[in-house]
């Protein structure tokens, strides 16, 4: 498009999105409005996509993290061809739409992220551009190498912590492929940015390594020269400042804090289509020129698609090796032998389970070559290093390994980025207790059913001299209470296979791993047949005519079972069940789940190093509930152990008491 077409999108943009939040009553017009000029540029010139495939391979990527402004993104899918009608945009933020309050993936073609909590979405970008560079490289791909990531931020998301995280990361890695434009409006909800916000943003992203440009973000012929050095910028990702005007053309209210959260009120959306010449009484109306230019634009990034997507299939036929590993990657492909191959790599001795996850996982590797991620400085400590796979850095684009640094929440947006762009099963590590740095993104995840393996060792206070600071104790119930979350907790080296298959197997929402510190008891060679995790929960051993079930769950399986050993001894009758996974259980008929837990036996214990608030629903309102009520301490574990009752020998009196 040239530039006055480009004058005429944005003013279409600021009229099609300040009638959408006047329809609903609700939303934020005002960003729209003065980032229309920005968005008019970007998809009438720059941006490359298809909206007759959303997915495509090549096309760039466009992640509007300050998501409050979600009618930007629904009038340029409206204007662009992705099937998005007037119907739709006037249904803003009502029951049912293709129009939420906030983008949402998988929920509107062309929508590639969901958004909304500030800062959130410039960090998955982050994680987009990693993709992107890792794809390219492991599969000699140059066809991806000026493939762009685009993020646009408001106040909010560099005002926010997660924002920083992620440009630190993101410079250090030299993401050249990836551009953030700022709306620097100077406005949020109380007022001016001065009241809170005076740091200067230019000089702190060049710190962070970032090439920093600077505009009037109103102005079509500046923004259209900002990005395109930015696109021909190489060695650092750029930022785009540019100095907008919130709620921009506004009869009365542009400039002001009025416009960012509620409507412009009818006088006002009808002031602002006299002065932009659009009829007062036609609502949604897109004038013959816009849409011709935008008919014109959809054909030529159509054409642009079907050339590039030709030579993808003359590169497939040169590079065998090359279009073998980019479908692996792109389908995410894992053998149906998985668990049947990790089952022979089981450690042959006791160990924790961070060691044998770790070893296990190097297996996972070599068999899943989408398998990628890295730790918060923690490696030596969660044993989630891939041997084989190489550092993902600067000057190795290759790499599966990502070193995040102390950036928990960081990470977890990132490898949400990762798996949005479709070529990785991304994980994750930390410490347990940490899990709390990372619950925004762990709920994103599951949000938009995304395969993100999170995985947490140290996971109880069995963590020992280190403290209550550092053992978790309410972080299970934190994760569980997740929508759409699958937390296990394995018991020893054979069930961490089952659930490695568990979580690669689960391929619409993520997963939680809790590892220990602690060396554990492998399950007997006699039981080891029963183990299936598949199912959440399984008899392990039971005497005929039990009388109670005891629920175990990870470290706490094998402690309950000498306990149950002991009583045995004594003449009482018991079923011992492991439960690695509340939510698979719970997904099983009614049939598996009374087959395990019969609801005629009512004389039930669960027992678990963590708090024991959510056990009722298993303990029933006559049940046992063992755990930890209270914080930990700084101790060796065996001393804690004894503490807080969470020896074998503590379990069984308890279990004695209960059935006296």
């Amino acid at each position: 498009m040239n530039h006055p077409s480009l004058y005429q999108l944005a003013d279409t943009i600021r009229v099609l999105s300040a009638e959408g939040v006047q329809k609903a009553n609700s939303g934020h017009p005002g960003m729209p409005m003065g980032c229309a000029d920005f968005a008019a540029v970007l998809w009438g010139k720059h941006l490359r996509h298809d909206p007759s495939n959303p997915k495509w391979l090549g096309r760039d990527r466009f992640v509007q993290s300050a998501g409050h402004g979600s009618m930007l993104t629904y009038s340029l899918l409206h204007l662009f061809g992705y099937g998005l009608p007037t119907e739709e945009l006037a249904q803003f933020r009502q029951w049912g739409s293709k129009t939420p309050g906030h983008p949402e993936v998988g929920h509107t073609a062309g929508v590639e992220i969901t958004t909304g909590p500030l800062g959130t979405g410039v960090a998955s970008a982050v994680g987009m551009a990693v993709a992107a560079k890792q794809l390219a490289a492991r599969t000699g791909m140059t066809l991806l190498d000026d493939q762009k990531i685009y993020a646009l931020v408001g106040d909010g998301c560099m005002m926010e912590g997660i924002g920083a995280e992620s440009a630190s990361l993101a410079g250090h890695l030299k993401l050249d492929n990836l551009i953030v434009f700022y709306d620097d409006n100077g406005i949020t909800i109380e007022g001016s940015t001065a009241i809170a916000f005076t740091e200067n943003v230019a000089a702190r992203y060049r710190a962070y390594g970032w090439r920093v440009l600077t505009c009037n973000g109103n102005n079509i012929s500046q923004l259209d020269a900002a990005l395109t050095l930015a696109r021909a910028t190489a060695g650092t990702p750029t930022l785009i400042i540019g100095k907008t005007q919130i709620g921009h053309k506004a009869p009365t209210k542009a400039g002001t804090h009025h416009t960012h959260g509620e409507p412009l009120g009818a006088d006002e959306v009808a002031g602002l289509k006299a002065a932009l010449g659009f009829p007062a009484d036609k609502a949604f109306f897109v004038p013959a020129d816009v849409k011709a230019a935008c008919d014109t634009r959809i054909a030529g990034v159509k054409a642009e698609a079907a050339a590039w997507n030709a030579k993808l299939d003359a590169w497939k036929q040169a590079n065998a090796a090359g279009a073998a590993l980019l479908e692996q990657l792109t389908t995410k492909a894992v053998p149906t032998n998985l668990l049947a191959e990790l089952l022979k790599a089981v450690p042959a001795k006791d160990v924790a389970t961070r060691q044998s996850s770790g070893d296990l996982m190097q297996k996972v590797g070599a068999l899943v070559p989408a398998l990628s991620g890295g730790s918060a400085d923690l490696n030596g400590s969660t044993k989630t290093h891939l041997k084989d796979g190489g550092e993902f850095t600067a000057d190795n684009r290759a790499g599966r390994n990502i070193h995040y640094g102390v950036r928990e929440f960081a990470m977890g947006q990132a490898a949400i980025g990762m798996s949005l762009y479709g070529s990785a099963i991304p994980y994750t590590a930390t410490f347990a207790v940490f899990s709390d740095f990372m619950k925004p993104c762990m709920r994103l995840a599951a949000l938009q059913d995304q395969q993100v393996l999170f995985i947490f060792t140290h996971d109880s206070f069995f963590v020992g001299e280190d403290g209550p600071t550092h053992e978790p104790i309410e972080q299970f119930l934190m994760c569980r209470s997740i929508p759409n979350m699958t937390v296990l907790r394995p018991a020893d080296s054979f069930e961490a296979a089952h659930c490695w298959a568990a979580m690669l197997a689960n391929t619409k929402g993520p997963s939680c791993l809790f590892l220990t510190r602690q060396n554990l008891e492998n399950i007997p060679e006699a039981h080891r047949g029963s183990i299936n995790v598949a199912k959440g929960a399984y008899v392990l051993s039971e005497d005929p005519g039990y009388e109670v079930i005891v629920i175990a769950t990870g470290s706490e399986v094998m402690t309950a079972y000498r306990s149950v050993e002991a009583l045995r001894k004594e003449g009482k009758k018991v079923r011992l069940v492991s439960m690695p996974s509340v939510e698979l259980f719970l997904k099983q008929d009614a049939a598996y789940r009374e087959s395990v837990l019969p609801a005629a036996c009512t004389k039930r214990v669960t027992v678990e190093a963590g708090l024991t608030l959510g056990w009722e629903r298993f303990a029933g309102d006559k049940g046992l509930k063992i755990g930890l009520d209270h914080f930990g301490a700084s101790a060796p574990a065996k001393v804690l152990a004894e503490k807080f009752g969470l020896t074998s020998e503590a379990i069984a009196e308890k279990i004695r008491k209960y059935l006296a």
